[in-house]
Order: structure tokens, then C-alpha cells, then sequence
């Protein structure tokens, strides 16, 4: 009997984009269970409060086994061992992505040693998408629904934001 791998997938998720979706169900494909550690981020103030950005999260992956969310304001490295858990996913788009996860990779690895980063890569017509690219088609009242999964648009452009 195979042991039931577990990893975290960590973000602000504000909001949660078809990129995002796209990682998760390629870390679902490895991993039996994925929670998205849900960063509270204040110093990066958010446009969605957290309690919003669960619900979204929530509604996106409905139906989506082996998938939790959870706020956390804490070092992931930290999160991670709240939760027993050894892996953690991240998301590359382009150079700057892995620069700077690598570096973050490594200091989380500085601080728990049985911690791992699993990088993983969208799809190509995921690659541009960003939380911060919807957030500014928010601002400026564009059409963002081809970025997000569609049960969440309505929700999104509900939000509660901050």
C-alpha cells in the first residue's frame, strides 16, 4: 500500500486565475492531496479579503478531489509543517518566476531541510495570466472572464474587496 502524498500550493490567490487551476490540476496528478495555502498578505493589501478569496477558491475547485484551502499568515515553511506536510508547489511562467522561486526555494530549504519546491509549468495559453493582470482588468472595468475559472465570475465581480 502506497503512502498518501500530500503538498501545499501556496499564494495570495487575489484572485484565484485559470493559471492557478491549471498548476493545481497538474499537481493533483502527482500528488493525492493539494492544499492552497491561502497567504493573508497584508503588506501586499490585497484586493479581495481573505474570507473572499476562500469563498472563490472554494467555488473554483468544487467538485475537485483532493483539494482544501486554507489562510495561513505564517513562514510556508511553517504552514507546511502545521499541515505535515514536505512539499511545497510553485508556478512558473517565465525567467523571472524562477528566479525568484529558486531563491525562495532555497531559503525555505535553509530553514527545514525535509522541505521541497515541485516547479511546475502552465499551459502555454496559461503562461500570461496573472492575479495581477485580472486585478487591473477589475480596476478599469475589462473583461477578465477568459482568466478566470467561469463558476467563480460572478463571485469575483461581487467580491469583497479591501
Amino acid at each position: 500500500m502506497g503512502s498518501h502524498k500530500k503538498a501545499i500550493y501556496s499564494g495570495t490567490f487575489d484572485p484565484i486565475t485559470n493559471g492557478h487551476m491549471d498548476i493545481l490540476k497538474r499537481a493533483l496528478k502527482v500528488y493525492d492531496e493539494v492544499i492552497l495555502g491561502v497567504a493573508t498578505s497584508t503588506a501586499k493589501k490585497p484586493m479581495f479579503n481573505i474570507k473572499s478569496r476562500l469563498n472563490i477558491i472554494q467555488e473554483a475547485t468544487k467538485g475537485i478531489e483532493g483539494v482544501s484551502a486554507k489562510a495561513f499568515d505564517s513562514l510556508v515553511v511553517d504552514f507546511a509543517k502545521e499541515e505535515n506536510v514536505y512539499s511545497i508547489i510553485r508556478g512558473l511562467r517565465t525567467t523571472t518566476d524562477f528566479e525568484y522561486e529558486l531563491q525562495m526555494s532555497y531559503a525555505n530549504h535553509s530553514l527545514d531541510k525535509n522541505i521541497d519546491t515541485i516547479f511546475l509549468m502552465p499551459a502555454l495559453e496559461n503562461a500570461f495570466v496573472s492575479s495581477s493582470i485580472v486585478r487591473e482588468l477589475i480596476h478599469f472595468k475589462g473583461d477578465f472572464s477568459h482568466l478566470v475559472p467561469h463558476e467563480v465570475i460572478d463571485l469575483i465581480k461581487e467580491g469583497n474587496i479591501e
